[in-house]
């Protein structure tokens, strides 16, 4: 990966983005797609949207979710202790002891998730978002409540690191690395050149109700379109493959198979990382895909999907981890793939 763009990278993974609060980082992404994109559309749901070719009638939608999961502030008690409820899939057991970032209406605010001492008892071992609390350092309530109110968010209060110069670890991945994903793609499909029209989506909300992706879909009218998220990596310790399946990091792109994804789009796929040489691993989606693709799927009259996913060790806790390696080797699968379309292509299984 080039280092100015792993610079952008690094830069998406350390601006807060909780699902409800992306502006900020949808203000560099909309930034970002300026300097190639043919035009660059936003809408009432917070989508920011780089597209090349608008006038082309084939139109291949490309989503990847901006938004991270994070802490919603539900009470403030009388000591000014500061109590939350989850704002997507928070691990409780991954909070405990965490540094944070309170976005508050007056401040942003360092604040520390206090946990019970062991020689106090500890926690008890069934414990929940309920039994914890974060500690900005207020002594009353009233001192509180001039920065903080209910429904503020907040982020653990954490660095990307770079590991070996080879994996990526934070919080937030997933899935800033699909936002990341579709606006390299656009970037080098303008270079490279291509015949369809492509929008390339950083959409909103996906860890709390996926509304950005139905928006998007339902303004594009796209022809096809594909989710970029991540998926569960089963390559360390304690994870069971015979349940969970065998996904490693580096050994490339997963392509999803199950009832919402369009075969032929996936032989697309295929074809494309056949030319490439390039490895990809596959995950099943029986019923449902749990990402973006469900949303876009049901827009109109109807849209062929897929999903192309980031293998990602540590889901949902502070220290995600993926491969530059996988990451670049998904931007090349849909850059070939999309530069390879004629815009004559038929989705219908039938066909």
């Amino acid at each position: 990966m080039e280092k100015t763009n792993r610079d952008f990278l690094l830069e998406l993974l350390r601006t807060p983005s909780p699902s409800s609060e992306e502006v900020e980082i949808q203000k560099k992404i909309r930034d970002y797609f300026k300097a190639f994109a043919d035009d660059v559309i936003t809408d009432n749901a917070g989508n920011v949207i780089g597209v090349l070719n608008p006038d082309a009638p084939f139109k291949v939608l490309l989503a990847g979710h901006c938004d991270e999961i994070a802490l919603v502030i539900n009470r403030i008690d009388e000591n000014g202790f500061l109590h939350f409820d989850k704002m997507g899939g928070i691990n409780p057991k991954a909070a405990v002891g965490m540094k944070t970032t309170v976005l508050g209406y007056g401040k942003t605010l360092t604040g520390v998730i206090g946990v019970n001492a062991q020689h106090h008892g500890g926690l008890k071992n069934d414990f929940d978002l309920e039994d914890l609390f974060i500690d900005c350092g207020f002594k009353t309530k009233g001192e509180a409540e001039q920065f903080v109110q209910i429904g503020d968010l907040v982020v653990y209060k954490t660095e990307p690191e770079i590991l070996m110069d080879r994996y990526i670890s934070g919080r937030g991945l997933d899935n800033r690395t699909g936002a990341f994903i579709v606006a390299e793609v656009l970037r080098q499909l303008k270079k490279k050149g291509c015949t369809v029209g492509v929008y390339a989506a950083s959409t909103v909300n996906e860890e709390t109700n996926m509304g950005g992706a139905y928006f998007a879909a339902a303004g594009i009218e796209p022809t096809m379109a594909i989710a970029c998220d991540v998926t569960f990596a089963t390559d360390y310790p304690g994870v069971n493959k015979n349940k969970h399946g065998d996904v490693r990091l580096e050994k490339g792109p997963v392509l999803a198979k199950g009832a919402p994804i369009n075969r032929k789009i996936n032989h697309l796929l295929e074809k494309a990382a056949k030319k490439l040489q390039l490895e990809i691993q596959y995950e099943l989606t029986p019923r449902h895909t749990g990402t973006d693709a469900d949303k876009m799927r049901y827009t109109g009259r109807g849209v062929p999907v897929s999903l192309v996913s980031l293998p990602l060790r540590y889901m949902h806790s502070p220290v995600e981890t993926a491969s530059f390696m996988d990451i670049d080797q998904e931007i090349k699968l849909l850059v070939t793939m999309i530069a390879d379309l004629t815009g004559e292509e038929s989705l219908n299984p039938l066909d």
